[in-house]
């Protein structure tokens, strides 16, 4: 059963920090585009950051460049995002998603809220 679970969420200030992370399962982690987007109440869902499956190259949000970092750890099967500098505007639910040419999944998100 593939599963992605979110966690580190939460509450933060403007300007705070948070790191999330994406445990996975049920799939061969190593050969999954690994990306985290996030969807803000009444918009779309957007793409923040991506990650291919080495790790070796990385892809950004123009809004999060500088202050965003995605990695993984494929002993690990887990993909995180570092989140720092955060604005109020971020405050979302954030997914992570996996994805092969033929094959996609989903997280069931994490709520970040930024807020003073």
């Amino acid at each position: 059963q593939v599963q992605l679970v979110e966690s580190g969420g939460g509450l933060v200030q403007p300007g705070g920090s948070l790191r999330l992370s994406c445990a996975t399962s049920g799939f061969t982690f190593s050969r999954y585009t690994m990306s985290w987007y996030r969807q803000a109440p009444g918009k779309e869902r957007e793409l923040v950051a991506r990650i291919s499956t080495t790790g070796g190259s990385t892809d950004y949000a123009d809004s999060v460049k500088g202050r965003f970092t995605i990695s993984r750890d494929n002993t690990k099967g887990t993909v995180y995002l570092q989140m720092n500098s955060l604005k109020p505007e971020e405050t979302a639910v954030y997914y992570c998603n996996a994805r092969t040419l033929s094959l996609d999944y989903w997280g069931q998100g994490t709520q970040v809220t930024v807020s003073s």
